[in-house]
């Protein structure tokens, strides 16, 4: 019994599409052209790609052990893929391609519109788009009304990756390489201090404690007594300045060892801060296109069409609905 139901109702949509078949043609062919002419004056975007692959490493290594797999030649990992996305979709990016480009006025925003960044970001987000391929490389795709300025946003923003992410190294090693730098200086300073005091005592007559034990010796070998005045003169010095010259050569044999040791943390904190490194590799530069990316008029042209044979059909449904419950009023 449902089954016969069913069949009839179908049989009765059937023959009222086909009795409304004038209307329905009309509200499909009325969509068809409408979105046809639509999607001429839609304007023509064209679409330029990018391919990068994030390096391993973002520094150089002065340290003696360091992982291998942070060297320069090594490709970054899906850790390094997903930061590079991040700064990509970053406002640091984005200021500098708008700045260069000046694209509120390409996207004809007026400036003194209140809502001007907000549509300048909904612009930027509609036509520029990073992602991750499964290679593990970073797509950058740009699309624009010229062809040519979508080639030059693409490679620009490729070269922007290094400007940024080297301020951004910079923001936070710079502080610590100007720590390492005072300390480097206090500590050359106190060597220097101590070398002078040592020279001043050497000018006084102290020697180290290992030639000062040779002026008992050399008193004894003496030959007259001008020459042992002398060598007494010596003795009364170094006697009174010895304990203070040892104490100095030790403190400058400890002031010289640290400095060695500390030169190698000195050395990688004034790379971080002052090298510029680059954190890609170029996989494939932006081209200029020669065929619009958008609109795809025929899949607009079909979707229209489909909506308004649908909307058609509910149309000629609820017009029947209704005659019918006026029939039973």
């Amino acid at each position: 019994m449902e089954d016969l139901n069913l069949n009839k109702e179908r049989n009765n949509l059937i023959q009222l599409i086909w009795v409304e078949k004038k209307m329905l043609f009309l509200i499909t062919g009325s969509m068809f052209f409408i979105s046809l002419i639509g999607s001429f004056l839609i304007t023509p975007l064209f679409l330029s790609t990018a391919i990068v692959f994030p390096a391993g490493s973002s520094n150089v290594s002065f340290y003696d052990q360091h992982n291998g797999n942070t060297a320069a030649m090594y490709f970054g990992e899906e850790e390094q893929q997903e930061q590079l996305v991040q700064i990509l979709k970053s406002s640091r990016i984005r200021d500098k391609v708008v700045s260069k480009f000046n694209l509120i006025e390409h996207y004809e925003i007026a400036e003194n519109d209140k809502n001007k960044y907000y549509k300048l970001n909904a612009e930027y987000s509609s036509h520029f788009s990073f992602t991750q391929t499964r290679y593990g490389a970073i797509q950058i795709d740009v699309l624009d009304r010229d062809a040519e300025l979508a080639k030059k946003m693409a490679n620009s923003i490729v070269d922007f990756i290094d400007t940024v992410k080297n301020d951004m190294i910079r923001e936070r090693t710079k502080p610590a390489f100007e720590i390492n730098k005072r300390k480097m200086s206090q500590m050359l300073q106190i060597r220097d201090s101590v070398f002078y005091l040592m020279d001043s005592l050497t000018r006084m007559g102290v020697v180290s404690e290992g030639v000062r034990s040779n002026l008992f010796q050399a008193l004894v070998d003496s030959r007259n007594a001008q020459e042992k005045d002398k060598i007494l003169e010596k003795l009364a010095v170094n006697t009174e300045y010895g304990a203070q010259y040892n104490a100095l050569e030790l403190m400058r044999n400890e002031i010289i060892a640290k400095i060695a040791d500390f030169r190698v943390s000195y050395e990688q904190a004034e790379s971080d801060a002052n090298a510029n490194f680059n954190h890609k590799f170029v996989v494939e530069k932006a081209v200029k296109s020669d065929k619009k990316e958008k609109p795809k008029r025929i899949i607009i042209v079909l979707s229209a069409s489909l909506g308004g044979l649908i909307f058609g059909v509910l149309f000629i449904l609820i017009r029947q609905r209704f005659k019918e419950l006026k029939l039973q009023a």
